[in-house]
Formats: structure tokens, sequence, C-alpha cells
């Protein structure tokens, strides 16, 4: 067995001549299709299992990896892609075109467009739409790794190596990295004031609203009332155009009561919107999927299993290492921020996921027991449709007995949810 480790893969751009089909690479839609299974778990079984949703603030979840895992897997399929590029400006041209429609489709689907599985109805106010998300976050991310691929290459062909062939793509990891903390630490963050009313809050009775105001003049605040990422978002995008629903609206000091309400008591910044796919935290989420990019490398050049795993363990170790000490001296492991910490951890957790299902299916070739992820991963975009405009489960919803209430949606959320 261990022979197949030296045995050369097929990979996407070594195909023969007289193929008219480009093969596909099973660990990457296994990957692919991991995560948007994931994303459906926790999405749904958040509510059941709160442990496996989002952190409220500080500390990692499993619902905190779906997103790192989607921008690493990205950036691996972007050294594949770009493997050989023979004209920059079309190929330049076509990846931004992909992460507009990327963006574009983000926006429609979290935006506001769709009123989830209790309405019907659709539209949104364009003065309340939220212009950032998880696809929008994705277009973010592969347009810089696109483009890093595309213009920044000099790989020698007689080394393959992450520091040395793609000297450059690190230089732009470093530089971005730098700009984020440099933003994050070093913004002054004043005290600041927000308006609720019935429009953005059902609190408040109609035709009324609340002015709160939150203390902060600092610097380099991780909390969720201060820090300068959400500070930014505000400045940039409006505060009207931020997630409405934050995580951190979980932790203690905001009492949420069950039915996603939070009291008048709680403290101001408890009420604020806060996009945890904010423009700051945007800037480490590129870092990632660059970081995935370089993963891609190993695969799109080198032949020999040993040699990729070897690559990949070694590099995820050390991220990992890294990640672990950053948190041990003080850099908070925070998904909302997507803190340095948070970032090169999930990127080590996604390098060494992706080499055990590398190692299961394209070594060892136990397809039979991933196929239904593999599937999933070869429809990931079409299932993120159906899960996130909640088409899918309204359309299981339209099948009741006797009466619209008595559907298998509403059973699950009256016995499970709502207990």
């Amino acid at each position: 067995m261990a022979d197949l480790l030296h045995k050369p893969l097929l990979d996407i751009e070594e195909q023969p001549r007289t193929s008219k089909k480009t093969p596909r690479v099973a660990s990457l839609d296994v990957f692919r299709g991991l995560c948007v299974f994931l994303m459906m778990l926790v999405d749904y079984g958040g509510a059941i299992v709160p442990i496996i949703a989002h952190s409220p603030w500080n500390g990692l979840h499993l619902a905190d990896f779906v997103m790192p895992f989607f921008l690493f897997i990205a950036g691996v399929s972007l050294a594949l892609v770009y493997k050989r590029v023979p004209n920059r400006i079309e190929a330049t041209r076509k990846a931004v075109l992909r992460a507009v429609e990327l963006f574009l489709l983000g926006v429609i689907l979290q935006g506001g467009y769709f009123h989830g599985i209790n309405s019907l109805t659709y539209g949104v106010d364009m003065k309340r739409i939220r212009w950032l998300g998880i696809l929008q976050r994705i277009s973010v991310g592969y347009i810089f790794a696109a483009l890093c691929e595309i213009w920044l290459s000099c790989r020698s062909r007689r080394d393959v190596s992450f520091l040395k062939s793609y000297y450059w793509h690190w230089g732009a990891a470093f530089s971005l990295s730098a700009i984020y903390l440099g933003l994050l630490y070093g913004l002054y963050v004043p005290d600041w004031q927000f308006e609720m009313s019935n429009a953005t809050s059902s609190v408040f009775p109609a035709n009324h609203s609340y002015v709160y105001m939150v203390k902060c003049s600092v610097r380099g605040d991780l909390g969720p009332a201060c820090n300068s990422a959400g500070m930014i978002d505000r400045y940039v995008l409006g505060i009207d155009h931020l997630y409405k629903k934050p995580a951190y609206r979980n932790l203690k000091e905001c009492n949420m009561s069950t039915n996603g309400q939070v009291p008048e008591s709680a403290p101001s910044w408890c009420h604020a919107p806060f996009d945890p796919e904010g423009v700051l935290s945007s800037i480490t989420a590129a870092v990632s999927c660059i970081i995935g990019l370089q993963y891609g490398h190993s695969l799109a050049h080198l032949q020999d299993h040993k040699q990729r795993m070897q690559n990949w363990i070694l590099f995820s170790l050390s991220l990992l290492l890294v990640g672990l000490l950053l948190a041990v001296v003080g850099d908070p492991v925070n998904k909302s921020l997507y803190t340095f910490g948070y970032m090169l951890i999930t990127c080590a957790s996604a390098g060494i996921t992706y080499s055990a299902i590398y190692l299961l299916v394209d070594v060892y070739s136990y397809r039979c027991m991933t196929f239904a992820l593999e599937w999933m991963g070869k429809h990931s975009l079409s299932i993120f449709v159906l899960i996130t405009s909640n088409l899918a489960v309204i359309a299981i919803q339209g099948f009741y007995w006797k009466a619209p209430e008595n559907n298998l949606i509403h059973w699950i959320v009256t016995r499970f949810v709502r207990r």
C-alpha cells in the first residue's frame, strides 16, 4: 500500500490529448462537499445543539471552520485552473467576471431579498440591503488569489517550493496581513451612537425609535463594542447595511431571550448590527485563500503522492504552531474579526483535513465511502443557493396534512428548536 504514495496522479492539466472531458480531482470535490455538509449541519443543527453553532465572540466552534474551509479549497482549485496562463489579460477578465457574479449572487441570497421560511414574499429595501455575506467574501478571496496566480507567479521548473517559487504570493499575503493588523490595532475608535426603530427591531412599538450611545474612545480594542472592524463597516457600508443578528448577542452580557430579543437592560452595543463578513476581516479571509493556493501548487506541479503529503503536513503543522502561539500570547481566536491567529489555525485545520481526504480518496481510492460528499461537491453552488435562499425548506414546508401548519418543518421547529 505504501507504494501508492509514489504513484503519480493525473491532474487537471496533464490530461491525454484525446480526452474531451477534463478530469476532476476527486479529493477537491469531496472536501468541497464536506464544506457544504458542515454548512447545512451547523445552520439547521445549531439551534438544537448550540455548541456547534458560531462562537458568540472569542473561541472556536464547528461552525467557525466552514468559511475558512470554503476559502481554502477555492485557493487550492485556483492553482489547477491557472496552472498555465497563455493570456494573462483574458485570464484576468474571466477571473474578475467570475468574482462579480459570485458577489452579486451573494447579495441576492443574503442581502435580505428572501424573507425566510415563514414568508413567501420577497424583495428588499435598498436602504437596508446587506452588501456583504458568504459568497461575497469568497469572491473577494477568489479574486485576490486569482490575481496572485495570474500575475505574481514565477515558478522555477526545477524547484516547487512554498517560499522560493512563489515569493511574490507570500509578499502579497504578508502585506495584506500587515494592513489588517495595522488597522485592527492602530485605528482610534471614538464614542458612537446608532438609532433603532420598529423598522429594524421588533422590540419597539410602531413609530418609535431609540438612540443608543456606545462609549469607546480606545485604540486596539478587540471586544464586540469598540473594535475598529465594526467602525470601518459603519463608515464604509453604513450601519443599516450590516448584519442585524450578530452572534455576539448570545454572550451572557446581552442576556438574549429564547425568542431572539435583547432586553433594554442589556449593554447598548448588544442592540447594534455587526457584520462578521465585514470589510476589514475580508483582508485576512483573502490571505486564507492565498494560503490555499500554495497547497494547490503541490497538487498541480508535483506528481508524487508522498512529496505532496509531506509538503502539506509540514506546512499545516507550521501554521498551527504559529496560530497557537499567537493565541497563547494574547491574540484572540475570533471568527467575527477573522483574527490572524484564527486564520492560521483554521487554514492549518483545512490543510490537515484535506490531506486526510486526499490520502483516503486519491491515494487509496476509497471513493465509495465518500461518494455522497463528492456529489455534493460537484453541485456545491446549486446546493448553497437552495439552502441559503431557503427554497429547499419552503418546498418541503409546502406539503402538509389537512392544515398548512401541519408540515414537517413546523413540527421540527416546535419540537426541537423552540424548547
